[in-house]
């Protein structure tokens, strides 16, 4: 598996990353310090309670990191462009490149991005062709680590049973309920964004629509009529994910190949 990095050099965008690093980091170290492990260990939890909440913070910052660092699609200074594919390419006014047709210039990143979808400040990257499927696996994992964090917040309020070997005089003993005031805070805000965010993504990959193309009503000249895509939602979601393989839709470690797909859709699960 080769991975290329690729990094914006955009200060507000590194600041904004910097934010989203600094709460996943927050309820990754607070939550179990303060919940998970105190009660764990005096068996009031099962260990596989502890795993899943650890997994899925892994797998939140591994699809972030990716996100952030991989290649959205950008178009090489001079692209090869087959005889039969000439009529689907367009001249970039801004960069005066040739470029597939739905690819737009990004003026923050200073290049072109296949079928970009937008450029996100809180991964500081484009949203393209190549990331858009780590930037759907980071919008799912960061709702299922919020709501997780909201529900061992909840508990440890109204359901847990006090904890008997806690030191009171400890600083984290000490300030439990404005910590874990602020772990809910982040849940709920994180868990809301990131939900109608979630939404509002699986809407245009199924209706074939981008963000840029939705905000300057150009799908009904380009296909996108509004409405669901002609295509089943799996091969539609293949085609974003580069696999048929569905278990590898939900795996960042991976690279991405495009996909040729046959006349019919075969599932492999």
């Amino acid at each position: 598996m080769k991975l290329r990095l690729h990094f914006v050099m955009d200060p507000m965008g590194w600041f904004c990353v910097s934010m989203v690093f600094a709460i996943w980091l927050y309820n990754s170290f607070f939550v179990p310090k303060l919940v998970l492990l105190p009660h764990f260990y005096e068996g009031n939890i099962p260990w596989a309670l502890v795993v899943s909440y650890y997994l899925v913070s892994a797998l939140c910052m591994v699809a972030l990191f990716r996100a952030s660092t991989a290649d959205p699609g950008r178009l090489p200074p001079d692209p090869h462009i087959p005889h039969s594919e000439r009529e689907q390419w367009e001249m970039c006014t801004k960069c005066n490149m040739k470029r597939p047709k739905r690819s737009h210039h990004c003026s923050r990143c200073g290049h072109c991005v296949r079928r970009m979808d937008h450029h996100c400040p809180w991964i500081n990257n484009c949203v393209g062709e190549d990331n858009h499927w780590l930037f759907l696996q980071l919008c799912f994992y960061t709702q299922v680590l919020s709501l997780f964090t909201l529900a061992l917040d909840f508990c440890q309020f109204y359901y847990f049973q006090p904890l008997t070997t806690l030191d009171q005089e400890a600083f984290m003993a000490r300030h439990e309920l404005a910590l874990i005031r602020v772990s809910a805070i982040m849940g709920l805000v994180m868990f809301g964004g990131m939900s109608n965010l979630f939404y509002t993504q699986m809407a245009g990959v199924l209706t074939d629509t981008t963000t840029i193309e939705k905000m300057a009503h150009f799908s009904n000249e380009i296909g996108g009529s509004g409405g669901w895509s002609k295509k089943s939602w799996q091969w539609t979601l293949a085609e974003v994910f580069g696999t048929t393989w569905k278990i590898l839709w939900f795996i960042p470690l991976r690279s991405r190949q495009p996909l040729t797909f046959p006349h019919h859709f075969r599932s492999h699960v």
